[in-house]
């Protein structure tokens, strides 16, 4: 039914479902947690975010582990990884081990984050690439999709309704652990460790039509540059990759994402609205991104950003009036955010993966991947634990929030208009020329 390369892209790239719904299913069970814990504010913000110190330093260490040992074997450890934060995070009273899980799950979402598009972007085809390695986003927004789901199914399970919530990922987990077992190791990384004949079977399976062209392409490009990655001659990959690794966060997107039942009741929803409302974000997540995939390798990546900037500001903008008060934002609200959400699918979630996987050249992929994954979370990590506590302490936290949001993509949006170059229809070897690293 599938070709190869999308095969196999498409297992790797359950690694962002996991991703997904490992981010997202705190957001039902926060509130929960809250109240058996007794916790404050500035608690309840480090409990949501200690998922995402993991995240960070798995971000940080998965590069290392995947030049060494290969992309394929990381992955597998990465599933094991879900398999034990599905377990113990359910499992546990304390609340210093459910810290201690929510970590370890945490840093499978970060290393997810920079194995997984490195994989599929060294695998897929040149014209297929920004669809596959947008796969891994598409499965994320889907992951997140079902999390909202789950959560709605077992909020009225009581004080025990978390335990559901968390330890359902455990079946996802165990079939990515699975299915894994059933792909090839990544060519480019078989030929960096001198394992030809490994690689130019997975190559031709890969309907690679020049497979000794492409073996000296991938060679030279190694040969011509150094291991390190912060040198001068990588400025500008490191610099677009951060910078748009630190939009994609100063959105207000996992704010949103993982407090959405609290942003609801705050607006004056229902409980059961709150728990409800969720799921139409999750649907719009994923309908935009699936339309995004369909169009970001014949658009562009630059073009769906710029899009996709402007519909945010505006949608950000109108979400912090309706915390002022000044229109009825109990009504709105829920059109407001999934206007938003519809347009960062659109945009720097479908891109920001692809486009970090494919700026760095094939010497510091893994170490490209890693940082500018790391920079993504280190942001993300600080929205969401002062998010809550902006909210609580200030009387419209919700307005100052979202206006902040809606300037940061004001100027995502001339960051990206100005100085962002395109990466369409390019070889990894040809994006490494046009940038003058060649």
């Amino acid at each position: 039914m599938f070709s190869y390369p999308v095969r196999i892209a498409l297992i790797a790239a359950l690694g962002g479902f996991l991703f997904g719904f490992e981010t997202v299913v705190i957001s039902g069970a926060e509130k929960i947690l809250e109240r058996i814990w007794s916790l404050s504010p500035f608690w309840q913000g480090f409990t949501v975010a200690s998922s995402l110190l993991g995240t960070i330093l798995g971000s940080l260490i998965a590069g290392a582990p995947a030049k060494k040992y290969g992309r394929k074997k990381v992955l597998q450890v990465i599933a094991v990884f879900f398999i034990v934060a599905a377990v113990g995070c359910a499992s546990v009273s304390a609340w210093l081990l459910f810290i201690v899980f929510r970590i370890i799950g945490g840093i499978a979402v970060g290393a997810s984050s920079v194995v997984a598009p490195m994989y599929i972007s060294e695998i897929a085809p040149a014209k297929l690439r920004g669809r596959l390695a947008g796969s891994f986003q598409l499965n994320i927004v889907a992951g997140i999709c079902i999390a909202y789901m789950t959560n709605y199914l077992f909020v009225n399970l009581g004080d025990e309704a978390w335990r559901w919530m968390l330890g359902v990922m455990v079946i996802p987990a165990v079939l990515f652990w699975i299915f894994l077992r059933s792909i090839p190791e990544s060519p480019r990384w078989l030929i960096l460790n001198n394992r030809d004949a490994e690689a130019i079977p997975v190559m031709q399976k890969l309907d690679e039509q020049n497979v000794p062209e492409a073996i000296k392409a991938i060679r030279q490009s190694v040969e011509e540059h150094k291991e390190v990655l912060f040198q001068k001659k990588y400025f500008k990959p490191i610099f677009y990759a951060a910078l748009l690794a630190m939009f994609n966060q100063l959105s207000g997107i996992n704010a949103i994402l993982y407090y959405a039942p609290r942003i609801f009741e705050l607006a004056g929803f229902s409980k059961a609205d709150s728990y409800s409302q969720p799921i139409f974000i999750g649907a719009a997540n994923f309908i935009f991104t699936m339309l995004a995939m369909t169009l970001i390798d014949k658009f562009g990546r630059k073009k769906l950003l710029l899009i996709g900037s402007v519909g945010m500001v505006v949608f950000l903008g109108l979400t912090a009036n309706a915390f002022r008060g000044t229109i009825d934002g109990n009504s709105h609200l829920l059109f407001y955010l999934i206007g938003f959400i519809a347009f960062f699918a659109f945009s720097q979630g479908a891109v920001i993966w692809v486009f970090i996987s494919e700026i760095f050249p094939n010497a510091v992929r893994s170490q490209g991947g890693s940082m500018g994954s790391s920079t993504h979370w280190i942001m993300a990590a600080i929205i969401s634990w002062t998010f809550p506590v902006i909210v609580e302490k200030f009387q419209q936290g919700g307005f100052y929030s979202f206006t902040f949001f809606s300037v940061m993509m004001l100027i995502q949006l001339i960051f990206i208009w100005r100085v962002l170059p395109e990466t369409k229809g390019k070889s990894l070897e040809q994006i490494q020329k046009d940038l003058g690293i060649a």
